[in-house]
């Protein structure tokens, strides 16, 4: 399972020229499901995410979490981030799970995050095309996979 963060100011998705999801100061997240991920990974990653420090404290130090300071959070499905690009110059995208799952993963996800203490979790909308638009702040922007806390052997 695989996230991009970015820590926004604020961000919106766009749909058809209407607005479907915003936040304001808080987190920007890119989602992706990929082949093998179960869900003990949502609750992993959901975590690490709801905990994870990169607001800037008092004395200017990443010290604080979105729990923190009481940010939102605008969550993207991303399927894109499941390219495997080691061959040629067109992606595969052979790892991306299957989309009725991986929607389901997504919505559990952005539903862990709220039962982590997360006050606000909007969305864009699953395989929709989108535009998003944010103001990243920093810019400061972490990618987190679940295969980093999975390795085995």
């Amino acid at each position: 399972m695989r996230a991009v963060i970015q820590r926004v100011k604020n961000a919106s998705v766009e749909i058809g020229g209407a607005v479907v999801g915003k936040c304001g100061v808080g987190l920007m997240i890119l989602f992706c499901a990929v082949d093998g991920d179960t869900e003990s990974d949502i609750e992993l990653l959901a975590r690490k995410t709801a905990n994870l420090r990169i607001f800037e404290d008092q004395d200017g130090k990443m010290n604080k979490s979105i729990l923190d300071i009481d940010g939102e959070i605008l969550c993207i499905s991303q399927f894109t981030l499941a390219a495997d690009t080691k061959k040629g110059n067109r992606p595969s995208f052979i790892n991306a799970m299957e989309p009725v799952i991986a929607e389901k993963y997504y919505n559990l996800y952005c539903y862990a995050l709220l039962s982590n203490g997360v006050k606000n979790v909007e969305t864009g909308e699953f395989g929709a095309d989108m535009q998003v638009s944010l103001v990243n702040d920093g810019p400061v922007t972490i990618i987190l996979d679940t295969d980093t806390w999975n390795k085995k052997g």
